[in-house]
């Protein structure tokens, strides 16, 4: 917090002193005018005389537009009854004061800078009052961040006032100051701190030591020293100017309060909040009393005492000051006011420590707004909602997002402060710690180390800023096993805090806790334990039990208890961990893009991989280890996906003109980037190309957070998922089977191992049963053998099927009884195989004995107690003219009768696939297909040939059933293009250099629809995307098929499932789907489609269904491979349509 400096108004007078801004001008004499004017029009002087005393008094009560309106009629009068051009500018220059009092720094420029001129003219360039005049000028320059324009003029200023005042003169003083305080703004302080000792010589001398104007002295000097981090040297002479201002002004004076306020905010910074509210609480009684509690400065008191309760934790005290602070400013000041830009970024801040990330970013996005409106976008201010929007970005493992911010606000400070300024070095260390984060340590280490020396140099070698300098330093060197070299970094670190924060401080935790994880890794737990026991009691009685540093400080305990072989606390401080963490997923979660949201799940992966192999590596036979694990993965299993569908239908059931807009925007983005992607426009350089489709990629980046925050407006609050409440919506014939990739933990090491999948079956009643199936990789290996035989329909499949099931099956067979019906939530590559063609122990498919069902997660089922009505009746769509309008611009790379194209050749093999040559030739077997299943339906709606369109899907809205019938594809070596520029990033360029990345899987997967070869179908272009299916309206659509190759294929996500066309059903809100692994035959498809519905429409359930329809199909002698049956799959609601 910089110096704050004695504000005092005094209007007609020779001298005004605002927030350094001073007024030395001649007196506005009204006997100035002209005598035979003052005889015409001596009613409007006395007019003039009260025009100018009434707009002081409403300056002081903070009433600027007020002000501002009678000093508009002042200046009239004034230029109009030919008064002194010195008058006038007075009047001009107040003017300009209020609009800076209001923030409006563009209005008062111009007035200033007018007064200026009209008083170098009529006074001379050396005279006291354009000394004044420059002063102010130079104040505004200074608070919008233009310190190369403000330093001459404060220069010119004082070299004026010391040549015509005097050297020693009070008004020297008072300029020295503002010289000084620029310094100190620039971190300049060993310019600053003769400049404020200087002031503070003259005053003593020139005023006494007790005058008002020593104790403004002594408070600035203070000031500076507290930016130093030498508390010692600030704390006697901030004691010193209050009682010198009791004495002199009395106890309730406004003066008082203001050096009430800053003794407090020092004793605050050293964690002493014992003595430091009791006087915030007088400050805050003072102002109230003098101001009102509708004062900008009352507001500025709110929000000081709101800080002492944040910083210890009481969120509940602090959080109603920092809302009234924000209403007051808005009241008195304007939504637009930096003022109230700086209150946003407190609340939010207020909100981030917290946890409660969904309600701090909408106010540091408008606060980054008003301060970028109000200040442009250079402004050094502008770092402060910069900063802190990166570190909520950082906290959420949302990294893609955080560091175009950390850059920008590195380049801005560099600019207006210079590289030597502990700002600079805070923001360089903000931005090593992110790097450290992604594992880029090659790029941490010079960042940590040039902050850590600007520090030194800048802050003095105790300042608390260096302990940050010196724990980042250690993190990185035990990120890489040095764990000598760490060791004295973390002591010194938590010696600094300690001494100067007080040994309850939060940062005193934080170094606490890194110390006892250097004791653990080196296997020193007897001295680990009592530090992570202590950083626990600190951060628990500081920010509350709920709050993710908790969490953090519970999981070191239970780590550490693990690694003693202490299972018991391992267990009771990984559950209690668990649960805070359930609250901050559920935060991080409900606002945010989906890629945003990954990264937000890729953050709190390892304490998954930790429950598990807490279970399955070290407590296998514990059933509170068992329940610990599963209810981890049913809570976190799919839940992207889960969170992503909410926010969805949470926007539909609640459509307001914003969200529809939101929605609209949304669908048409991803409409032009699949066409970009799909039909790449001729003629168009490569860069201009890669540009527009990373800017639509980051528009629509933009568009999913809006609608993600936008959701959570209306968000109602679920209690976390339970193993009970799962348990009670399986079947009685059925089980729930889970299967889950995880990594199991060394825990001494803190190393993940090779991953394994883990298996959790529970059954309507009961307690879960559990197995580890092994290391994935001989598993995975077998899956590739067989999908590929699979596809083949005269492969030799059994012998590699019977295999798999050995790997996967048997063992989970073992723990089903009797059951029948499985709910199968695979993970992993496990998402691609069609467990029915699984062979078992009497060379049986596993479709001959059971019915499989496929979920995402067992949390699926919640979601089938939940009816969205349909909206419309069934829709067929089938036997799409592909060719039509217009002829094929490209060579047909497909031309075959399987509905779908998996991997296109490549030319020669020296360039990759390009998705504008992929064409398809006709499917005249979806014709005949949905000619037979349309009269089963009632009142269906049929598209088909030029009608099977695009344009007519995404217009759709709940159908009681969904059924394409065409090519469907997943393109799986399409490179990305390019990355998506991401608004209010630095730099909207993109990187010249090959990523090497895939491109979306949505986008490398879809369905073919009229007009796709010659990409011309109206305002589409034939080629419907995962992406753009995802826009779709299917909640209350009780099926969707998609009659089509490669519709269930795509990207596998651990924990997420599929990325392609299934997702994407999903996400539009379908009941469920039935979709295709593999390339699959025309003909035989319409045959087994035909059979699918006469079954489902006499109510049979959607799953048992397939199965009947696959098991007629292997009953045939010609069909018996399951290349002819096992491709579709069911998903999603088993049961009867009518019951779903």
């Amino acid at each position: 917090m910089k110096a704050i400096i004695k504000y005092s108004l005094v209007w007609g007078a020779t001298f005004i002193s605002i927030c350094g801004l001073t007024v030395g001008m001649v007196k506005p004499v009204v006997g100035e005018i002209k005598p035979a004017v003052v005889a015409q029009q001596s009613g409007e002087v006395e007019e003039f005389k009260g025009l100018f005393q009434q707009a002081g008094q409403l300056s002081k009560q903070g009433k600027y537009s007020e002000a501002i309106l009678l000093l508009e009629r002042a200046l009239i009068i004034v230029e109009n009854a030919g008064a002194s051009e010195t008058t006038a500018a007075i009047v001009i220059h107040l003017l300009g004061l209020q609009h800076y009092y209001q923030g409006k720094y563009t209005e008062a420029l111009p007035l200033f800078q007018r007064s200026l001129a009209i008083l170098e003219k009529a006074l001379g360039a050396d005279h006291p009052s354009v000394a004044a005049s420059l002063n102010n000028l130079a104040v505004l320059y200074r608070d919008q961040g233009n310190y190369t324009e403000a330093l001459p003029l404060f220069q010119r200023s004082l070299a004026i006032l010391e040549k015509a005042l005097g050297a020693n003169h009070p008004e020297v003083a008072q300029s020295l100051n503002n010289l000084a305080q620029l310094y100190q703004y620039q971190g300049n302080y060993s310019q600053a701190l003769p400049l404020f000792q200087r002031s503070l010589a003259i005053n003593e001398k020139a005023l006494g030591a007790d005058h008002p104007e020593v104790a403004s002295s002594l408070n600035n000097l203070a000031g500076l020293y507290r930016d130093q981090g030498n508390y010692t040297e600030a704390l006697p002479l901030l004691q010193r100017s209050l009682a010198i201002k009791e004495k002199a002004l009395g106890a309730n004076h406004l003066s008082v309060a203001l050096s009430f306020n800053n003794l407090a905010s020092l004793y605050s910074d050293q964690g002493k909040y014992t003595e430091a509210l009791p006087l915030l609480q007088r400050s805050l009684a003072t102002y109230e009393k003098a101001l009102g509690a509708n004062h900008p400065d009352f507001a500025s008191s709110l929000s000081s005492l709101a800080s002492l309760y944040s910083d210890q934790g009481k969120y509940t005290e602090a959080l109603p000051l920092l809302q009234r602070s924000l209403a007051t400013y808005e009241k008195a000041l304007g939504t637009d006011h930096p003022s109230v830009a700086a209150s946003l970024n407190n609340l939010a801040s207020l909100y981030s420590d917290q946890g409660k990330y969904t309600e701090a970013l909408p106010l540091l996005q408008r606060s980054l707004a008003t301060y970028e409106k109000a200040l442009g976008a250079n402004h050094p201010s502008i770092v402060t909602p910069l900063s802190s929007l990166a570190l909520l970005y950082h906290v959420q493992g949302k990294y893609s997002e955080a560091l175009p911010l950390f850059q920008r606000s590195l380049v801005i400070l560099e600019k207006a402060l210079g590289a030597d300024h502990p700002d600079f070095a805070t923001s360089l260390s903000n931005l090593a710690s992110l790097y450290q984060r992604q594992g880029n340590y090659s790029e941490a280490w010079p960042l940590f180390q040039r902050s850590l020396a600007i520090r030194e140099k800048a802050l003095g070698a105790d300042h608390p800023s260096v302990a940050t300098s010196l724990n980042g330093l250690a993190s990185l060197h035990l990120n890489q096993g040095n764990y000598t070299e760490a060791l004295p970094l973390l002591q010194r670190s938590l010696a600094i805090r300690e001494k100067a924060l007080g040994t309850d401080h939060p940062s005193v935790a934080t170094s606490l806790n890194g110390l006892a994880l250097l004791y653990h890794l080196q296997g020193k737990y007897t001295e680990a334990l009592p530090l992570f026991q202590r950083s626990r009691a600190i951060r628990e009685k500081g920010l509350g039990a709920d709050h993710p540093y908790v969490a953090t400080s519970l999981l070191n305990l239970a780590t550490l208890y693990q690694a003693q072989g202490n299972t018991t606390s391992a267990i009771e401080y990984l559950t209690q961990a668990m649960e805070v963490q359930e609250t901050t997923l559920t935060t991080f979660l409900a606002t945010g893009s989906e890629s945003q949201k990954q990264a937000s799940m890729r953050k709190l992966s390892v304490t998954t991989h930790q429950t598990i192999s807490l279970h399955l590596q070290d407590a296998p036979n514990n059933p509170k280890a068992a329940n610990l694990a599963l209810t981890t993965i049913l809570r976190r299993k799919g839940r992207i996906l889960d969170s992503t569908i909410k926010s969805l239908q949470t926007i539909r059931d609640k459509l307001t003109p914003e969200n529809q807009k939101l929605l609209n925007d949304l669908a048409n983005t991803r409409t032009q980037l699949a066409a970009l992607i799909y039909n790449k426009p001729e003629n168009l350089p490569p860069e201009q190309y890669r540009q527009q489709v990373a800017t639509l990629k980051g528009k629509a980046e933009k568009l999913e957070a809006d609608l993600s925050l936008a959701s959570a407006e209306f968000a109602k609050t679920n209690e976390p998922v339970t193993i009970e409440t799962v348990q009670k919506l399986i079947p009685a014939d059925a089980a729930l089977v889970e299967i889950m990739q995880y990594y199991p933990v060394d825990v001494k090491a803190l190393k993940l191992g090779k991953p394994h999948y883990a298996v959790y079956i529970l059954h309507s009643t009961g307690s879960p049963q559990w197995l580890d199936l092994g290391p994935v990789a001989p598993i995975h290996n077998t899956i590739t053998e067989f999908r590929a035989q699979l596809s083949q329909p005269n492969s030799s499949i059994r012998e590699v099927a019977r295999t798999l099931d050995q790997q996967v099956m048997q063992p989970i067979r073992q723990k089903l009884g009797n059951v029948k019906h499985t709910l199968l939530s695979p993970d992993s590559q496990l998402n691609l195989i069609p467990f029915a063609a699984l062979v078992d122990e009497n060379n049986q498919y596993l479709i001959q004995n059971y019915n499989i069902t496929y979920l995402t997660t067992g949390r699926d089922l919640i979601k089938l107690g939940i009816d969205f009505p349909t909206k419309q009746p069934p829709i067929l769509v089938a036997n799409p003219e592909y060719d039509n309008p217009g002829n094929p611009t490209s060579v047909r790379l497909v031309a075959n009768n399987k509905r779908g194209h998996k991997k296109p050749t490549r030319d020669l093999g020296s360039f990759l696939f390009a998705p504008e040559n992929l064409t398809f030739g006709a499917l005249s077997g979806t014709k005949a297909e949905v000619e037979a299943i349309a009269p089963m339906l009632s009142d269906v709606t049929l598209l088909t040939e030029s009608n099977a369109t695009e344009n007519a899907i995404k217009q759709v809205n709940a159908p009681e059933i969904l059924h394409i019938a065409t090519h469907g594809f997943f393109l799986e070596d399409l490179e990305e293009v390019a990355p998506p520029v991401l608004v209010g990033g630095f730099n909207t360029d993109i990187p010249n250099t090959e990523t090497n990345r895939l491109e979306n899987p949505l986008l490398r997967s879809g369905i073919a629809l009229a007009g796709f070869n010659p990409r011309k179908s109206g305002d589409e272009d034939g080629v419907m995307t995962a992406l753009e299916i995802a826009n779709l309206s299917l909640g209350g659509t009780k099926l969707v098929v998609l009659s089509a190759c490669d519709t269930g294929v795509g990207d596998v996500n651990v924990g997420e499932g599929v990325y392609g066309l299934r997702r994407a059903l999903a996400l539009a809100g379908s009941e469920s789907q039935v979709i295709s692994l593999w390339q699959v035959d025309d003909f035989g498809t319409k045959d087994l489609m035909v059979k699918y519905y006469q079954r489902v429409l006499n109510n049979e359930g959607r799953s048992e269904a397939l199965r009947q329809t696959q098991l007629e199909i292997l009953g045939t002698e010609e069909y018996q491979h399951p290349y002819y049956w096992a491709s579709f799959i069911p998903s999603g609601d088993w049961r009867e349509i009518n019951d779903g």
